[in-house]
């Protein structure tokens, strides 16, 4: 009974707070969020997309303003000032029937139940171009090498020029390929299978911007550069580098298989052979204390590197995953 009264109390405050002129809203909206009531969330969310609303109409009025007829008695300052108000609460309304959707994104994004849904924050992009401007690229490279197949160069280390496409369709397609190949690994790292995954998950933004060349997919799940003592197939792209906590572009070559199964056992030498990680191999039983070591060891220069790895481990994608 308690509870339902606190419901229509709270929806009380909800349906005032949604009132653009009352000045007691937004603070009726924080007393409701500070009760735990998962509906404040929602409520927020709203309230957030109608602001965002509120400033399209504002540019809008502003873009409209400049044509107008100044000496117009609808453009006086006193018919703005109403326009204004009406433009506010037009832009709740539109926010609390769900006109535009921002709200429920919001709500997905940052409910705690997660509902398979990762913050974009702990993905790594490595300040990859937009999707369109991706393909773009990628279909007129196409275009010229059927265009001027004379002038198609071979496969060399001086030709090594990469880009980042989809190797995975979604979450569930990286994780039923991968799982199979990260369990001899892990098992050899003395590591659970998920927390490769996590770090794969991390490197390739589940898979969304995987390295490739010419020939297609480098493999490439954990972002190992080629360095001097690599004699393998190499690829060159863009990534991001942090120089003294700040993110800088760079350009850089990585390391390129022929398989999935080739680059898992190459994170596992590679980490194995180097003496650097071997505080980091001492605790393969905790994947935190095993990714705060890689980190602290220079694996990489992203100073929440480790975070990250440790939020997909943890997020629901992998939590709910059975193989």
């Amino acid at each position: 009974m308690d509870n339902i009264d606190n419901s229509i109390k709270f929806q009380g405050q909800f349906d005032m707070s949604r009132n653009a002129n009352d000045i007691q809203g937004l603070d009726k909206l924080r007393r409701a969020a500070q009760s735990g009531d998962d509906a404040a969330l929602q409520e927020a969310a709203k309230q957030f997309e109608a602001i965002f609303v509120q400033m399209m109409l504002k540019s809008m009025r502003k873009a409209q303003d400049v044509m107008a007829d100044k000496d117009s008695p609808f453009n006086s300052e006193q018919v703005k000032f109403y326009r204004d108000m009406h433009d506010q609460q037009l832009a709740t309304d539109m926010s609390n029937n769900g006109s535009i959707g921002l709200a429920d994104i919001i709500v997905k994004q940052l409910s705690k139940g997660g509902n398979g849904f990762t913050p974009s924050s702990v993905i790594r992009n490595d300040g990859n171009l937009s999707d369109i401007n991706r393909h773009s690229a990628k279909s007129i490279q196409q275009a010229q090498q059927i265009a001027l197949p004379e002038q198609r160069l071979p496969q060399t280390a001086a030709s090594n020029a990469g880009y980042k496409d989809a190797a995975f369709s979604d979450q569930s397609e990286f994780l039923d390929a991968l799982y199979p190949v990260a369990q001899q690994v892990a098992k050899e790292l003395g590591i659970e299978p998920k927390a490769l995954l996590a770090q794969a998950a991390v490197e390739t933004g589940w898979g969304q911007y995987m390295m490739h060349t010419e020939k297609g997919n480098t493999h490439n799940l954990f972002g190992i550069k080629a360095g001097n003592g690599w004699q393998g197939d190499t690829v060159k792209v863009n990534t991001i580098e942090f120089e003294q906590g700040l993110a800088a572009p760079k350009k850089a070559e990585f390391r390129a298989y022929n398989s999935f199964d080739d680059a898992m056992q190459d994170y596992a030498s590679f980490v194995k052979e180097n003496p650097r990680y071997k505080q980091a191999l001492q605790n393969t039983g905790d994947p935190k204390r095993y990714f705060d070591e890689l980190q602290q060891a220079g694996y990489a220069t992203d100073p929440t590197y480790a975070q990250k790895v440790i939020s997909v481990l943890n997020s629901g994608s992998l939590n709910n995953y059975q193989p």
